[in-house]
C-alpha cells in the first residue's frame, strides 16, 4: 500500500439505502467552493455502482450520474451511512480495496463503517461508528478495535466517524490536517459550526442543548477561549461559574463531552496552530500565547496530538513571508 495522497479529489460512494443527511454532510464539507472566504476547494463527485436512480433510507431517490470508475481519481473516498442489514455490493467492496491499495484515504460516516468492515479495511484497526451500532460492528468484525465512545478515529488512511454531525468533525479534522488550522476555521465559520471538536471527545453528551433560562457553561467557555494563555485551573473556573469544583467538572463533561483539561488542551493546540501559520513569532512566544508556557511543553503536546513538531508544522502551513 502506498502512503496517503494529497487531498484534492473527493468522492462520496453511495448505493441503495444511503442516508441522505450523512450524504449531505459530505456534500457540504467537500462539495462547496469556499475559496472566496479563505477555505479550500475540492473536486467533488458522488459515485454509485450503477449510475441512475439510487434509493435513500428516507423514501425518496437520488439521480447519480457517476459510476465507480471515478473512484480511481479520488484521493479521499467517503462512505455515508448505509444499510447494516446487508453487505455492500461486491463492486463497492472491490473498489474500496483497490482504492486502499493505491494509497487513497477512505472515510466512513456512521454506519458507513460496516461497508469498510465488509471490505476488510477495519481488520487490526482502531475505528468507531454510532454508539448504537458499535457492539454490532465489533461482533461482525472481531478483528477491528471498535471504540464506541469517540467522535472519530483517524487510523490513517482509514478514518471512521460516529453518527451524523460527527462526520463534520472528521471532515474538519482532515481539512485541518491537510491545509492547516486557518483553513479548517474558515470552513467551520462558513458552516456555522464549532471549528474543533477533538476526535477523542465523547459521542454521548448528556446536555447538548441548554433549556431556556437554564444554567449553562457557555459564558465560561467563551471566557476560557479568550484567555487560553492564563492558568485555567478547575477551581478558578468553578468560582467563575459560581459552582463547586466537583459540580463544575461534572457539568462541564455533561455539556461538552470532555474534561476541562482535555478541552483546554485541545483549544490551545488550535490556537498554537493558528499562531504558527499566521505569524513569525518565536516558538517560545507561541507557547506562551497559547497557554503552554514554554516550547518544550508545546512540542510535547503537539507531537502527541498532531504527530509532528511545531517547527515542522510551521514550515508546512506558514502564511508568512520568509
Amino acid at each position: 500500500m502506498l502512503g496517503p495522497m494529497p487531498l484534492k479529489t473527493v468522492a462520496a460512494l453511495v448505493y441503495d439505502g444511503v442516508a441522505p443527511f450523512e450524504l449531505g454532510v459530505l456534500c457540504e464539507a467537500w462539495g462547496v467552493d469556499r475559496t472566496d472566504t479563505g477555505g479550500p476547494s475540492f473536486d467533488f463527485v458522488v459515485c454509485t455502482p450503477e449510475p441512475g436512480r439510487v434509493t435513500t433510507s428516507m423514501g425518496f431517490a437520488l439521480d447519480v450520474g457517476a459510476g465507480l470508475d471515478r473512484l480511481a481519481e479520488a484521493d479521499l473516498i467517503a462512505v455515508p451511512a448505509v444499510p447494516r442489514d446487508r453487505s455492500a455490493p461486491v463492486a463497492v467492496l472491490e473498489a474500496l480495496r483497490d482504492a486502499y491499495h493505491r494509497g487513497a484515504r477512505i472515510m466512513s460516516v456512521c454506519s458507513g463503517a460496516f461497508a469498510l468492515g465488509d471490505a476488510g479495511l477495519l481488520d487490526g484497526r482502531d475505528c468507531t461508528t454510532h454508539w448504537l451500532y458499535a457492539s454490532e460492528l465489533a461482533e461482525r468484525f472481531p478483528k477491528a478495535r471498535v471504540n464506541k465512545d469517540v467522535l472519530y478515529v483517524d487510523d490513517d488512511p482509514i478514518i471512521t466517524s460516529a453518527g451524523s454531525a460527527a462526520g463534520l468533525d472528521a471532515c474538519l479534522h482532515l481539512i485541518r490536517k491537510e491545509y492547516g488550522a486557518r483553513a479548517a476555521v474558515n470552513v467551520a465559520r462558513r458552516m456555522v459550526i464549532p471549528p474543533h471538536r477533538d476526535g477523542g471527545q465523547a459521542q454521548f453528551v448528556e446536555t447538548p442543548v441548554s433549556m431556556p433560562d437554564a444554567d449553562t457553561l457557555a459564558p465560561v467557555l467563551t471566557w476560557m477561549q479568550e484567555h487560553l494563555d492564563q492558568d485555567l485551573q478547575v477551581a478558578q473556573l468553578a468560582r467563575r461559574a459560581s459552582m463547586s469544583a466537583r459540580t463544575f467538572a461534572r457539568r462541564f463533561r455533561a455539556e461538552t463531552g470532555t474534561t476541562p483539561h482535555q478541552w483546554v488542551t485541545s483549544q490551545r493546540l488550535v490556537l498554537a496552530e493558528r499562531l504558527l501559520e499566521g505569524s513569525d513569532a518565536p516558538i517560545e512566544t507561541v507557547a506562551a500565547r497559547s497557554g503552554f508556557g514554554n516550547a518544550a511543553v508545546l512540542r510535547h503536546h503537539f507531537m502527541a496530538a498532531r504527530g509532528t513538531t511545531p517547527q515542522a508544522y510551521r514550515r508546512t502551513f506558514s502564511c508568512c513571508e520568509d
